[in-house]
């Protein structure tokens, strides 16, 4: 009885974060256009959920992140979506859902990894893991989009405008300010509103935690 409790708990909670992804995905919250890729803060909820109920979740989480992100691109409110599914739909799906999926799994494993690391910090792990989502998602989308259509014409054309010398001066002319919002809102709110959290959901931590 205990187990089927704590299982369902643990499903309504899923719930709750997989609402919150969505109502965010359309707000601009969710995905607000900057220059040809869009700012996102839909990896926080994803790393909240990969800290509070585990890797799995986290996957989950972040693969309905990639969807929305995938039928953004499908109803044209991402011009480089829109461009990049006209070259290569299957492509475009593997960089949206993919990346977002293994993203939300791979933040759980880092939390779980620096809990072990720094048992007695947990505020710093949720910082940590927090700031693994966005990092995470950034290498993911633009490895694969350098993969996939670094040579298409599309964006051979944004390589051209921007006067980026190779691949990795493209993409880190592409991550811009929007990168960095990314990755400081993402650990500040990580660190602030997950250690509360998981005291609510009872994880296990030692006295001295902070």
């Amino acid at each position: 009885m205990k187990q089927r409790k704590a299982n369902t708990r643990r499903l309504t909670q899923l719930a709750l974060l997989l609402a919150l992804v969505l109502i965010m995905s359309y707000t601009p919250l969710g995905y607000l256009p900057v220059g040809p890729l869009t700012l996102s803060l839909l990896t926080i909820p994803v790393a909240i959920g990969a800290m509070l109920l585990g890797p799995a979740a986290g996957a989950v989480l972040g693969g309905a992140f990639g969807l929305t992100s995938f039928f953004n691109a499908l109803r044209g409110g991402s011009a480089m979506g829109s461009a990049l599914f006209a070259l290569n739909p299957l492509a475009t799906f593997v960089m949206c859902f993919g990346a977002r999926l293994a993203m939300g799994w791979l933040c759980g494993l880092v939390y779980r990894g620096a809990r072990h690391i720094w048992p007695q910090r947990r505020r710093l792990c949720c910082a940590a893991g927090g700031l693994a989502a966005p990092l995470l998602n950034t290498v993911f989308f633009m490895g694969l989009l350098v993969l996939f259509f670094y040579r298409s014409d599309y964006v051979q054309g944004l390589v051209a405008n921007m006067g980026a010398a190779g691949p990795l001066m493209f993409v880190i002319g592409m991550i811009g300010v929007q990168g960095v919002v990314e990755a400081v809102l993402g650990c500040a709110v990580g660190a602030a509103v997950t250690p509360p959290l998981l005291r609510v959901v009872g994880e296990k931590a030692p006295k001295t935690d902070r």
